[in-house]
């Protein structure tokens, strides 16, 4: 009787705290510009390094870019009122593929989300339409965050290598 009174106890804890822990979650999107600069004086994406011996470099596989790249509303850099900044790393990792290992925090800087960032990584393969990384964390306001960030590629300048995207967010914080 007593453990049968015990296991029931045990079960009414659980569900609380399962319902406990769903009440404060909140599902936000964000859709903001990722303006990635190889070129020119001031890069916002520098190569730091590079494998001494590679079959592909068509894919520049073994770079590894560090990124302090701008966050817009809109997808003009220059006439988008700035969100933030993306900063980390990505590594091209495909051999056979334009594919990037994206490693980086999207720091936010202005607006409602000031001061919080999200932490996204994930492959990014270059050339395809949609690309989905995961959010695995976040600070400030998405502190506990999980969720997906969605890229798709708004402008891409083949001689320069300037790219900007556009990244869709999808948080549970």
């Amino acid at each position: 009787m007593a453990a049968a009174v015990l296991r029931r106890v045990r079960l009414v804890v659980l569900v609380l705290a399962v319902v406990g822990a769903a009440e404060g979650v909140e599902t936000t999107h964000i859709k903001v510009y990722w303006h990635d600069v190889v070129s020119g004086a001031s890069p916002t994406a520098v190569q730091v390094a590079r494998a001494a011996t590679t079959n592909s470099s068509a894919t520049f596989f073994g770079a590894v870019v560090v990124i302090d790249d701008p966050l817009t509303e809109g997808p003009d850099m220059k006439n988008s009122a700035p969100v933030g900044r993306a900063q980390g790393t990505y590594i091209s990792a495909g051999k056979d593929k334009v594919a990037l290992l994206m490693n980086m925090n999207f720091v936010f800087q202005s607006g409602r989300y000031n001061g919080s960032t999200v932490a996204i990584m994930g492959r990014n393969e270059v050339f395809s339409a949609v690309r989905e990384m995961a959010i695995v964390g976040g600070t400030g306001v998405f502190r506990w965050a999980q969720g997906y960030a969605q890229a798709r590629t708004h402008t891409l300048d083949m001689k320069t290598g300037d790219a900007t995207v556009e990244y869709n967010l999808y948080i549970k914080h």
